[in-house]
């Protein structure tokens, strides 16, 4: 799991939630093979709810607040993100 990783990021950076919050959806629903707890996961919707105002991310626009409220995402994934989750799972091994 990248949840150290992860939270470094993101407590540094509140705009890295957009991309570390589809990277962490496209492994669990897409994949079946997370990257991050379900607790960080969690965290992570949360912090992205919190400050949806402030975020500037070029893939928040996949993005809607009724999707994080639910905690699940079903839209498109741009390919970076699925180069992303291939370099982030080269990093664990």
């Amino acid at each position: 799991m990248m949840d150290k990783h992860c939270l470094d990021l993101i407590d540094n950076n509140v705009n890295m939630t957009v991309p570390w919050y589809l990277m962490a959806a496209y492994a669990y629903y897409v994949e079946d093979d997370p990257i991050i707890s379900d607790q960080l996961y969690d965290r992570l919707v949360l912090k992205i709810i919190d400050n949806w105002d402030t975020i500037e991310h070029r893939h928040k626009e996949l993005l809607s607040l009724d999707d994080l409220k639910a905690g699940t995402y079903l839209g498109e994934y741009p390919g970076m993100v699925k180069g992303a989750v291939e370099s982030i799972r080269k990093d664990i091994k």
